[in-house]
């Protein structure tokens, strides 16, 4: 008891420290702080909930088409239960690691702890170099949907530009992000990016109760076994929003307070992706196979524009989410995380941007990259590896006694502990990356296969003719299957 006490002093003491250092002096610093310079419970909640509800959110009732209402409905609950323990893990691992290096006395005010750090302070450097590929590869990507996302959702309220050039344009903008210093800073960002996700589910939630099932609506998923598990690894993909924990853990004023955050931002998550998944997939049913953004589907109103518009801005916020993990570790490559100047470090972090603006032009696949990425690497990111970790840190007897952090009684302490992350780590495994990977990349190859990289403007419907002749030909349909996604 003791012990926990000394360790909670150290944990504490820098933080304490830092704040102090930051106390306004007049109005201006104050305000400043309170938008800008965020520590406490309240935001590491917000970021965690802001986070993990993005684009994603479009594309969960496509999920459902491929899943079927009764298997979208328990994967989500499945998968957000599994997100929330292994997003534990991940923050028992920090607490460990930081605790070890405090007590060595290691000052880390200049410097932001990483994923791949903790797992080389635990467990060597084999393990951070298997950490740092995952963990950066699903964040460059992570990037690149949001690229996609956002010029599929503008598109829908301007398409006079084709979605690739909105790609350049919103690749120009999203860029800006490198002039956020860490995730302290994002504060009154995941406030506003969380209220905009609310409003957006909502909408979709009654716009589609309002609108009522379409005529001879179908609702005859699941029918294939490729279509079952690229959606059941997109969903995968929804709950994995936790490999930046660290990063959110590290801004905190008392990261040891973490614990459940990411539980209760994922129970709130549910009451967003549930009621709009079910209510889009119960009015449009097997239509959403070919449509793979609930937007598309929806008549145009201002409301759904509003929605657009505010997807729009939370995709920037959530681009910066997934790529200032990426500026800290180019800045640590290249020598300049500890450097006091803003502009040198955001001039420094611009050849981030460049791959992934390049990656959202070859893949522009809305909907199926969601899946690819989610079983080949979401699975591992943060599912497998931390799971694995945490049995190896803690598989001496003296390593357990000592723990920082001991496991809860209600889940069976460390033999509990230990099953649940054996299952977690076979079932992730077999389910999500054998069977997910093998689906969604049998999609994503005939996406490519259908449409081609490059491809200037993914499932647009076909211009309409502009000389008066084409008046006279027979009316087009509401909706050009054949010029959407084929799936198989």
């Amino acid at each position: 008891m003791a012990t926990d006490k000394v360790v909670e002093t150290v944990i504490v003491g820098n933080y304490v420290e830092m704040e102090t250092e930051g106390k306004s002096k007049n109005m201006k610093t104050r305000l400043s702080k309170f938008l800008w310079h965020g520590g406490s419970v309240y935001d590491a909640w917000f970021s965690c909930a802001s986070n993990q509800v993005a684009q994603v959110l479009l594309t969960l009732p496509y999920s459902f088409s491929q899943l079927g209402m009764l298997s979208g409905i328990l994967f989500q609950l499945f998968y957000g239960l599994l997100g929330s323990w292994t997003a534990y893990l991940i923050s028992v691992l920090y607490v460990e690691y930081r605790t070890r290096k405090e007590r060595e006395k290691v000052d880390f005010r200049n410097h932001v702890i990483q994923w791949f750090e903790v797992l080389d302070g635990l467990l060597g450097k084999h393990w951070r170099n298997v950490g740092l590929a995952f963990n950066c590869t699903f964040l460059l990507f992570g990037s690149v949907i949001q690229l996609i996302a956002c010029a599929s959702n503008i598109y829908y309220i301007n398409d006079n530009l084709d979605k690739r050039t909105w790609t350049y344009i919103f690749g120009a903008c999203c860029a800006t992000t490198v002039f956020i210093p860490s995730f302290h800073n994002y504060r009154i960002w995941s406030f506003l990016g969380l209220l905009m996700t609310t409003y957006t589910a909502w909408y979709l939630t009654i716009a589609s109760l309002l609108h009522g099932q379409v005529e001879g609506v179908k609702h005859s998923g699941p029918t294939k076994i490729v279509l079952y598990f690229t959606g059941a690894t997109n969903i995968l993909y929804t709950f994995g929003g936790h490999a930046v924990t660290v990063e959110i853990m590290h801004a905190m004023w008392k990261p040891q307070k973490f614990k459940a955050i990411y539980l209760l931002a994922t129970l709130y998550v549910l009451t967003l992706t549930l009621p709009s998944a079910a209510a889009v997939y119960w009015a449009f049913g097997d239509m959403l196979l070919n449509h793979s953004n609930a937007f598309s589907l929806l008549p145009r109103s201002p409301f759904r524009d509003m929605a657009v518009i505010l997807m729009l801005i939370h995709q920037f916020i959530t681009f910066g989410f997934a790529c200032t993990p990426l500026y800290f570790v180019w800045e640590k490559a290249i020598g300049m995380h500890e450097c006091k100047s803003l502009c040198k470090r955001a001039a420094a972090r611009l050849p981030v941007v460049i791959p992934i603006w390049f990656l959202a032009i070859i893949f522009p696949f809305f909907g199926p990259i969601n899946s690819t990425v989610g079983s080949l690497l979401v699975s591992f990111t943060v599912y497998i590896i931390p799971a694995l970790a945490h049995i190896f840190t803690f598989k001496s007897a003296a390593a357990r006694e000592n723990a920082v952090e001991q496991p809860p009684k209600y889940v069976g302490r460390w033999v509990g502990t230990y099953v649940i992350n054996m299952f977690i780590v076979v079932w992730v495994l077999i389910v999500g990356f054998g069977f997910g990977g093998w689906a969604s990349m049998t999609n994503f190859i005939h996406q490519i296969d259908t449409f081609g990289l490059f491809t200037k403007c993914y499932q647009c419907p076909p211009p309409l003719p502009n000389n008066l002749n084409a008046t006279a030909t027979a009316p087009p349909p509401v909706h050009h299957p054949s010029n959407h996604t084929h799936h198989l």
